[in-house]
C-alpha cells in the first residue's frame, strides 16, 4: 500500500533553498511513512509496509520509498541533505523482550532491588501475580559503599569487580550498566567501574549519572538497564540504515527523533530516549499546526486501530518525566501523551450486564468482521453498519487475498447474532442500529474520559481547548467525543495519516540536560542553580554544535523544577529573578492543584535546560489538495439518531460551510459529522469542524441500560482517580506521596460507595462508614463549605494514623447533599506512644495517638487550623509533626475539591437525576456481578491460629438458589489487651477484597458488591472490638490473617506471608513507617510471586536514596529470602531480607 502527495514550498525570499532532499521517517510496526521534501519545496508521501533490510531489494521500507521518490524525480537534484527518523525499533524489543543480555553491576547487598522495584503489584485484584521479568541477565555486586554525603564507607574493590567482570564477557554479555547507591550525585566508584568495563572491551556501557543524574536510586537503575538492553539493538538499525544511506549520498546526515519533541545526531542519540518518538512526532507536528493557525490551545486525539493517543498543548509541549513502559521504570524528559486501549480495532463484549469496548483488540489480522477475515465485532464494524464506513470510499485491500472492499452484510450477521444472543427470554431483539450505538457510546465516553484526564492533570478545562484530530479512526468518531469531552471545536489535518512523519521534519535539534539540586529557593540556592546550569548549557551546546557553528542560532531554555515542600510533584519555572521565581511557582501550583502553597518552603529539585536548533523553515510549507476522489453519489443513506439521507462530500470538493450530518471523506478516512456540527475547510487545507447546535442531554433510562451503565462506572471511576492525583502530588508526607498510602472515594447521598480508586485494599468499604456516621452525627445539619475529619476505628476507620477528610456536595437549591466525597490518607505521625503511632504494645486506643470523631475541619470554608492544632496536641502523646498534619490535611482538602469540581462537570454534561440514577443501577450491577461469582464457589470452614493463641474462625455458607454468601466469623476469639483488634471496617474490607478476587473481570467496586454478603461479626471480638481497644496491629496483622482463613475457607489460595511486615522508627523530629512486602501463596495451578505486596495493602516502598537522605539511617541489604516461600506442587513466593 503507498500513497503520494505533493505539495509546494514558496521560496522564503531571502535565499535560494539548499539543492538538496530532506526526507522524514515514521517507522511503525506495520507501515512506514515517508515524506520527502525536494529542493523546489515539494513535499512527497509515501505510506509502505515497514520491513527489515535484506529483503527482495536488500533495503529497509524506509530507503527503498526513498529510493522511489527520488526515481519519480526524474532528472532533478537528488544529493540529500538529511535524513530524520522515528522509529519503533527499541519500543519493539522492549515489549518483546529482545534486547541484549545485560550485566547489571551495582552495590553488594543490591541485587534484587531493581527486581523488588517499589513491591507494589500492578493488579490488587489478581490472585496470580504476574510480574514483568527484569531486563537484566545477571548481577554483578561492586563492593563499595559511599553514603547520601559522598563519604565512603567501603573502597570500590576494582581487582574483584575486574575478575567478575572477566567472567561476564568471557560467557559472551556484551552490555553493563552500573547503578551505585548515591552515584548521581558521588559518581567516583561509578566512574572507576565503568572506565574497568570499558577497558574490558564490552560494547555497551551504561552508567547512571552520565545517563540520568537524579536522585532515587530505583527509577534511575532502571533506566541505566533499559539504555544498555536497547542500545546494541538500536545501534545495529542504525548502522544498517546509515550504511544504505551511503549509497544514496555519503554527505547525508542522520537525526533521530526523541521521546521529548527533539532530533539527535546518530552519534549523540541514547536508547532510552527512542521510546515513545512516535506519538512525539505526532504531538510535534499538531504543535506546529497550531501555532501556524493560531490555535495554541490544542488537545491532540489520535486514534487508531489497536490504541488512541491523547495529549494537551497550551502554547507549550507538554512533558512528564516519570514513566512506567512494559513493566519498566523510565526516568527521562518524555513529550506526555496518554494511550487508552480503545481504537477502531477494539473488540466488543458483553459480561455482567455491562458493555465493554476493548481493551482486546482484533488487530490487523485477523481484524474486524467487516474485513472478511473471520474477526470479531469492533468499534470499526459498528461505524460500517451505521453507514458511515462505505464500500464505495475505502480501498478494496480487504479480505483474504487483500483485494476486496468491506464486506458490510457479515458485520449486520454478526451484530444480528449478538442481538439474539443478548434478547431476553419472551422479548423482541433489540434493533441492530440502537445495539451499535451503544456500543458506540460506550467507546466514545472511554476516549473522552481520556480527554478530560490530561485536561484536569494539568488543571485545564477540555471546553477551553480545540480538538486535534489525526490517525485513520480520528474522524469517524472526532465529534461525539468532542461534545462527550466538552470540546466545541475540531481541527482535522491533511496529512493526519502521516502527521508522526510530517513532526518528525519539522521538529528542532534537540539536546536536553538535567541535574538534582535539591535546594531551597532563596539566594543561595538560586546562585548554586545558576552556575549548575551554566555547566548544563556549555554540554547542551557541545551536542547540538560540537565544532562551534550555527552557535548563534541555538535556543535556550534554563528551567528549574520547584516543588513545594516535601511534596512529590516539581512544577518547571523558567529562570529568573527569586520574586519572580516564586510568583510564578505559586501561581501555576494554584492553577495546577487549586490551593495555595505558600504556606510550604519552595525547593528547587532539579535543572533542566533545553537547547534547540531549528532543522527545516517550516513556516512555508503549504498543505496539499486531498486527491481526487472517484465517482460517489452525492446523498446517501447514514444512521444519525435514525435513517437518514445525508450529504457525502469528498474532502477537495469541500467550498462552503456545510452542516451536519453528512459524511466527508477521503481515499483513506473519513470524517463523521454530526447533526449539530458544521464543517469548513481553512486555506492551508486543514478541515474546522465548529459545534452549531445546542447540545443535548444524554437520555436517562428508567432501567439498567448495559451501554450507560459501564459510561457511568467509569466516570465515577474517573471521578475517584483524579482526587488521588491531586493528593498524590501534594502532600506531603513520605507515606502519602512515596509509598501511596492513600484512597479516594464517591458517595451517593447515604453514604453508600459509589466508586473507590483502589490504591489500599485495607480502605475498600470502609470509608462508606466514616461518611456515615458525619451523617448520623450532623443529623441534616450538613452545611455548604463544610469538611469533616475522623480516623475513629469505631466508626469506619482501620488506624489511628489513617486520617478520614469527608466533604458533603450540594447541588441545585436542595438542603441536604446530594453526594460525598471522601479521602484517606496515612499520616507519618498522630501522636501516641511511639514516633510514627504505630506502638507494637499499646493496649488502648489513647496510646496510640489523637482520635478524631467527627471533627469539624472546615466550616463555611474556612479551615479551622487552631482548633485542628489544639486537637493534634491534646492528650498525654500529642502529634510530633503537626505542621505536616495541616499540610497533608490541605493536600486531601484539594483532593476532595477536585472531587467536587469533577461532579460538578458532569452534573452539566449527564444532568442530576441521570448521576444518581446511575449511581444506584451501578451499585446494582456490582451487586450482580458478585452474585455470578458466589454461584460458582463452594462452601467452607476455616480456623486460623495466631502467635499470640488469638483464633480467627469463619465459615462461609452459600445459597445457589439466591445466589447469597453468609460470612460468619462467630467462634473468633474476643478482644483482648493488646492491639491486634481489627476494627469492623477491617474485616469488611478483607471480606470485600476476597470476594472481588474471585471476579476475573472488572467489575464497579461499590457498596453493591457487598449487597450479596451477609456478614456476622460478633461484636466486642478481635474482629469489632469496643472503645478503648487498642487496633494498630488490627489493620496491618490481623487484616492478612482474616484473607488467609476466607482463602483456606473457600479452597482457593494457599496462605501468603500473614502480616504487613511493619517496620518504624523515630524520636520526635523525624518518624518512619513502612510495610516491606513478602510472598504471595500459591494457587491450584500457578506458583506464588517473590517479594511483592500481599493482600491488604500494596503501598510502594521508600527509595533507599531518599529514606537514606531523609532519615539518619544506613541500608545495609535488601534481598529475596531464597527458597523460603515453601515447595509443593505449586511452591510459595519467596520473601525479603
Amino acid at each position: 500500500m503507498q500513497a503520494t502527495q505533493t505539495l509546494s514550498q514558496p521560496p522564503a525570499g531571502e535565499a535560494a533553498p539548499d539543492p538538496a532532499w530532506q526526507f522524514w521517517v515514521d517507522r511503525g510496526g506495520t507501515f512506514t511513512d515517508v515524506i520527502g521534501l525536494s529542493p523546489q519545496g515539494e513535499l512527497h508521501v509515501r505510506k509502505v509496509p515497514s520491513r527489515a533490510g535484506g529483503g527482495a531489494t536488500g533495503e529497509s521500507g524506509e530507503l527503498a520509498a526513498v529510493r522511489r521518490i527520488l526515481e519519480s524525480a526524474g532528472g532533478r537534484a537528488r544529493r540529500l541533505a538529511a535524513v530524520k527518523i522515528g522509529t519503533t525499533v527499541a519500543t519493539n524489543a522492549l515489549l518483546t523482550r529482545s534486547g541484549e543480555p545485560v550485566a547489571l553491576v551495582t552495590t553488594a547487598g543490591f541485587a534484587d532491588a531493581l527486581r523488588i522495584g517499589y513491591q507494589n503489584r500492578p493488579d490488587i485484584f489478581a490472585l496470580e501475580i504476574p510480574l514483568p521479568s527484569p531486563l537484566h541477565a545477571t548481577v554483578i555486586e561492586a563492593h563499595e559503599r559511599i553514603d547520601v554525603h559522598g563519604v565512603v564507607l567501603r573502597p570500590l574493590d576494582t581487582a574483584r569487580l575486574e575478575a567478575e567482570l572477566t567472567r561476564a564477557r568471557s560467557a559472551g554479555l556484551r552490555a553493563v550498566a552500573i547503578v551505585l547507591l548515591h552515584g548521581w550525585a558521588h559518581p567516583q566508584h561509578e566512574r572507576a567501574a565503568a572506565e574497568c568495563a570499558r577497558r574490558l572491551g564490552f560494547d555497551e556501557v551504561s552508567v547512571s549519572h552520565e545517563l540520568s543524574p537524579l536522585v532515587r536510586y530505583v527509577p534511575r537503575g532502571d533506566t541505566t538497564v533499559l539504555n544498555a538492553y536497547l542500545a546494541p539493538v538500536l545501534r545495529s538499525f542504525v548502522a544498517a540504515l546509515t550504511r544504505e544511506l551511503r549509497t544514496l549520498d555519503a554527505r547525508a546526515e542522520l537525526s533521530l527523533m526523541q521521546s521529548n519533541g527533539g532530533l539527535a545526531a546518530a552519534e549523540s542519540f541514547h536508547a532510552m530516549s527512542s521510546v515513545l518518538s512516535g506519538p512525539a512526532g505526532g504531538l510535534i507536528g499538531m504543535h506546529w499546526v497550531g501555532e501556524r493557525l493560531g490555535e495554541r490551545r490544542l488537545i491532540g486525539f489520535d486514534m487508531g486501530g489497536t490504541s488512541t493517543d491523547v495529549s494537551l498543548v497550551d502554547g507549550e509541549l507538554p512533558q512528564r518525566f516519570e514513566h512506567l513502559i512494559a513493566g519498566a521504570r523510565l526516568n527521562q524528559p518524555m513529550l506526555d501523551v496518554h494511550s487508552i486501549a480503545a481504537g477502531g480495532g477494539s473488540i466488543l463484549s458483553y459480561h455482567d450486564g455491562r458493555f465493554a469496548v476493548g481493551p482486546a483488540s482484533a488487530g490487523a489480522d485477523p481484524g474486524p468482521v467487516c474485513y472478511g477475515r473471520g474477526g470479531p465485532l469492533t468499534l470499526t464494524d459498528v461505524q460500517v453498519l451505521l453507514g458511515h464506513l462505505r464500500t464505495d470510499t475505502l480501498p478494496a485491500v480487504f479480505g483474504p487475498e487483500g483485494r476486496s472492499p468491506i464486506d458490510a452484510q457479515k458485520v449486520t450477521a454478526a451484530f444480528a447474532t449478538l442481538a439474539r444472543e443478548l434478547r431476553e427470554p419472551g422479548a423482541q431483539p433489540c434493533p441492530l442500529e440502537m445495539l451499535a450505538e451503544s456500543f458506540l457510546e460506550v467507546g466514545v465516553e472511554a476516549m473522552a474520559n481520556a480527554i478530560r484526564r490530561v485536561a484536569t492533570r494539568q488543571g485545564r478545562d477540555a471546553g477551553e481547548f480545540t480538538l486535534f484530530c489525526f490517525g485513520g479512526a480520528a474522524g469517524q468518531h472526532a465529534c461525539r467525543v468532542a461534545r462527550a469531552a466538552g470540546a466545541r471545536r475540531i481541527l482535522v489535518h491533511p496529512l493526519a495519516s502521516v502527521l508522526s512523519a510530517f513532526g518528525i521534519g519539522v521538529a528542532d535539534r534537540l539536546a536536553v540536560r538535567r541535574a538534582s539540586l535539591r535546594r531551597p529557593l532563596d539566594e543561595a540556592g538560586l546562585a548554586a542553580a545558576r552556575t549548575a546550569l551554566d555547566e548544563l548549557e556549555s554540554e547542551a551546546r557541545a551536542e547540538l554544535t560540537p565544532g562551534g557553528a550555527d552557535g548563534a542560532r541555538v535556543r535556550i531554555a534554563r528551567l528549574l523544577e520547584v516543588r513545594a515542600g516535601d511534596s512529590d510533584v516539581a512544577l518547571s519555572v523558567p529562570l529568573a529573578g527569586l520574586g519572580e521565581l516564586r510568583e510564578a511557582f505559586h501561581a501555576e501550583h494554584l492553577r495546577r492543584f487549586g490551593f495555595s502553597a505558600r504556606a510550604l518552603e519552595a525547593v528547587i529539585e532539579s535543572l533542566r535546560v533545553e537547547a534547540r536548533l531549528a532543522s527545516v523553515d517550516a513556516a512555508t510549507l503549504v498543505m496539499p489538495e486531498p486527491a481526487a476522489a472517484g465517482e460517489l453519489p452525492q446523498r446517501v443513506r447514514a444512521w444519525f439518531g435514525g435513517w437518514r439521507e445525508v450529504p457525502l462530500v469528498p474532502m477537495g470538493a469541500l467550498r462552503a460551510e456545510l452542516e451536519g450530518p453528512a459524511l466527508i471523506v477521503e481515499a483513506h478516512s473519513t470524517v463523521v459529522l454530526e447533526e449539530g456540527w458544521r464543517a469548513r475547510r481553512l486555506p492551508g487545507g486543514e478541515l474546522l469542524l465548529e459545534e452549531s447546535g445546542a447540545r443535548r442531554r444524554p437520555r436517562v433510562a428508567a432501567a439498567a441500560d448495559p451501554a450507560r451503565i459501564e459510561i457511568f462506572n467509569n466516570l465515577f471511576m474517573h471521578i475517584a482517580e483524579q482526587m488521588g492525583e491531586v493528593l498524590k502530588s501534594t502532600a506531603q508526607s513520605v507515606n502519602i506521596r512515596e509509598r501511596l498510602d492513600y484512597s479516594c472515594a464517591l458517595f451517593d447521598a447515604d453514604g453508600g460507595l459509589v466508586a473507590n480508586a483502589p490504591h489500599m485494599p485495607v480502605h475498600l468499604g470502609s470509608m462508606g462508614a466514616s461518611v456515615r456516621a458525619v451523617i448520623a452525627a450532623r443529623r441534616g445539619r450538613l452545611e455548604p463549605g463544610d469538611s469533616w475529619l475522623l480516623n475513629s476505628p469505631y466508626h469506619g476507620g482501620t488506624h489511628l494514623p489513617d486520617m478520614t477528610v469527608v466533604t458533603p456536595v450540594f447541588m441545585g437549591a436542595g438542603a441536604r447533599p446530594r453526594f460525598f466525597v471522601a479521602s484517606r490518607a496515612h499520616h507519618a505521625d498522630i501522636g501516641g506512644m511511639t514516633p510514627g503511632s504505630m506502638p507494637p504494645f499499646s493496649r488502648t486506643i489513647e496510646e496510640e495517638g489523637a482520635l478524631f470523631e467527627c471533627f469539624a475541619l472546615v466550616r463555611g470554608g474556612k479551615l479551622r487550623e487552631s482548633g485542628l492544632r489544639a486537637a493534634l496536641a491534646a492528650g498525654p502523646w500529642p502529634a510530633r509533626k503537626p505542621d505536616q498534619n495541616v499540610a497533608d490535611l490541605r493536600a486531601q482538602l484539594a483532593a476532595n475539591a477536585r472531587g467536587i469540581a469533577e461532579i460538578e462537570r458532569a452534573v452539566r454534561r449527564h444532568g442530576l437525576d441521570a448521576m444518581c440514577a446511575y449511581m444506584r443501577l451501578v451499585q446494582d450491577n456490582a451487586a450482580h456481578s458478585v452474585r455470578n461469582a458466589i454461584g460458582r464457589l463452594q462452601p467452607g470452614s476455616f480456623r486460623y491460629p495466631m502467635d499470640d493463641g488469638q483464633l480467627i474462625a469463619v465459615r462461609v455458607d452459600i445459597d445457589r438458589e439466591r445466589r447469597r454468601a453468609r460470612v460468619d466469623f462467630t467462634g473468633t476469639s474476643p478482644e483482648g489487651a493488646h492491639n491486634f483488634n481489627a476494627p469492623r471496617a477491617v474485616c469488611t474490607a478483607a471480606v470485600l477484597y476476597v470476594f472481588r478476587t474471585l471476579i476475573e473481570r472488572p467489575i464497579p467496586l461499590n457498596e453493591g458488591c457487598l449487597e450479596p454478603l451477609e456478614l456476622v461479626i460478633p461484636p466486642g471480638s478481635l474482629l469489632d472490638p469496643r472503645p478503648p481497644a487498642a487496633v494498630a496491629a488490627g489493620n496491618v496483622e490481623t487484616s492478612q490473617c482474616i484473607v488467609d482463613a476466607l482463602y483456606g475457607a473457600l479452597g482457593i489460595l494457599a496462605a501468603s506471608q500473614g502480616t504487613m511486615n511493619n517496620l518504624t522508627f523515630g524520636d520526635e523530629r523525624l518518624q518512619y513507617y513502612e510495610t516491606i512486602a513478602g510472598g504471595a501463596g500459591a494457587g491450584a495451578d500457578f506458583d506464588g510471586c517473590d517479594a511483592v505486596q500481599t493482600h491488604m495493602t500494596n503501598s510502594r516502598l521508600t527509595d533507599p536514596e531518599i529514606l537514606e537522605s531523609t532519615f539518619p539511617v544506613l541500608v545495609r541489604e535488601f534481598a529475596i529470602r531464597r527458597g523460603s516461600g515453601g515447595a509443593g506442587r505449586h511452591r510459595g513466593g519467596d520473601g525479603i531480607v
